[in-house]
């Protein structure tokens, strides 16, 4: 039988629906604050079955609390997932049909590329080519900030990649929707959009993956071939990426 809900479960539901999608600091604080507040037990370490709790009682409305690692900076992330919602029409009750047309081509440029990021000039060269609208450009430099905002994508240095929380909320539908080239991530198998590749057999991991796996190695190898793994560990500090040579 499932553990009872309390208004502690109810409000951190609510403020991580808000959110969009929430830090796993961040968390952990929302976590504290709600159990004080609602005067429930609280421990430290017991996020995770506190979320266990709210996903048992999501599981017949076909949502659920997911918990990923971002590919910027290697910390965790909670986000909701509606299961019941599939492809880009979890986001059409906030965008118009041009705009969505508009990420979802820029969602193939970026997971078509070979480091899981997309150059701005690509992505707005894009603007004429939709089928719905064509844009022009200034507006679809403005869409693109909107989708930033919103958390859908991240940009770095004019370059574009996928948000952790649009990793999360759309997953399955990357996997379904380009089963040819979508990666998974040898060691957390899940869905690797930055990777490194073994140049020997193929076998990708997540950056965060990368830098976790060969921590310590002086000479690392590939998990599944051992193979000498050649590109460069990745580092994450002060909340940013600096990557090295992505295959």
């Amino acid at each position: 039988m499932a553990a009872q809900m309390t208004n502690a479960h109810r409000r951190f539901l609510q403020v991580l629906m808000s959110n969009g999608i929430t830090e796993g600091s961040e968390a952990k604080k929302l976590h504290q604050h709600c159990c004080e507040t609602d005067k429930v037990y609280y421990a430290y370490d017991k996020l995770d079955d506190f979320i266990s709790t709210i996903n048992s009682h999501l599981q017949p409305l076909f949502m659920q609390i997911r918990k990923r690692i971002s590919e910027d900076d290697g910390r965790a992330h909670y986000a909701v997932v509606n299961l019941a919602e599939t492809e880009v029409t979890k986001m059409a009750s906030d965008y118009t049909e041009t705009e969505l047309e508009f990420f979802r081509k820029t969602m193939d440029l970026i997971i078509l590329s070979e480091n899981g990021f997309a150059l701005s000039t690509d992505i707005l060269n894009l603007a004429d080519q939709l089928k719905t609208k064509k844009m022009k450009k200034k507006e679809a430099e403005q869409v693109l900030k909107v989708f930033v905002e919103d958390k859908w994508l991240s940009e770095k240095n004019g370059q574009y990649t996928l948000h952790t929380r649009c990793i999360i909320e759309m997953e399955q539908y990357i996997l379904s929707n380009y089963q040819d080239v979508a990666r998974k991530c040898n060691i957390c198998h899940s869905l690797a959009i930055q990777s490194q590749v073994c140049e020997s057999c193929g076998t990708g991991m997540h950056l965060p993956c990368v830098r976790k796996y060969f921590r310590g190695q002086t000479e690392p190898r590939c998990p599944k071939c051992n193979e000498f793994w050649s590109c460069d560990t990745p580092v994450f500090f002060t909340g940013v990426n600096r990557m090295g040579s992505q295959t």
